[in-house]
């Protein structure tokens, strides 16, 4: 197929695709003359793929990049394909501060993992957010949202053996590195999607109860 159909089966637009290929993200097509590129069924499903991650996702070019590399890699596992995504999807930490309250966050967070029978390391990318997160609440005299932290590992703890149980049906091992990609960078933006719209109905009916006298 020539460029202008792969931009209408997958709606990305022309300067998008070439954009998209300059920067590695996109395999070039085969070219069959002096101004002529063809496209396989290939290049539809990478493309939907790219717009997924950076269009839906949220991830730079920069790291739809990363994660799309090692995609490709030919000793790429379903676990290391989580922990890339994982990278992707976090944001910068700073670094830690000289006044013991990022050594209290992280005792904090080390204390919450051992609760949850969790066996993860602090190299872990959620970790070092969630200890900037425990040292955020405590710096603005936020402390009892700390308490949200407990229902929030129980529920995330639930979620990702869901995940990794529907991945684990999936046949394939290319479908098993896609579903993690995909699980974990639209899973993350699905989660908050539902929040806010959890958020609203809950805010609603809370105005909508009766004041006790």
């Amino acid at each position: 197929m020539r460029i202008g159909e792969l931009a209408r089966r997958t709606g990305v637009s022309v300067p998008t695709i070439k954009y998209y290929t300059r920067e590695g993200l996109l395999p070039v097509g085969e070219r069959t003359g002096p101004n002529q590129v063809q496209y396989a069924e290939s290049h539809v499903r990478r493309l939907k793929l790219i717009r997924a991650l950076i269009e839906v996702g949220g991830l730079s070019i920069a790291a739809a990049g990363e994660v799309l590399a090692e995609i490709d890699s030919p000793g790429r596992t379903v676990h290391g394909m989580l922990g890339t995504a994982q990278t992707a999807v976090s944001r910068a930490v700073a670094e830690p501060g000289a006044d013991g309250k990022w050594a209290d966050a992280e005792a904090e967070v080390a204390e919450l993992v051992r609760r949850q029978g969790w066996v993860a390391k602090p190299e872990n990318p959620g970790w070092r957010t969630l200890v900037q997160i425990v040292a955020a609440y405590r710096d603005l005299g936020q402390g009892e949202l700390l308490g949200l932290l407990d229902p929030y590992a129980a529920a995330a703890g639930e979620l990702a053996a869901a995940e990794l149980a529907v991945i684990g049906h999936v046949p394939s091992t290319d479908g098993k590195i896609e579903g993690a990609v995909l699980g974990t960078v639209l899973g993350d933006a699905a989660m908050g999607a539902l929040r806010r719209i959890a958020q609203e109905d809950a805010s609603r009916k809370m105005q909508e109860q009766p004041h006790s006298a």
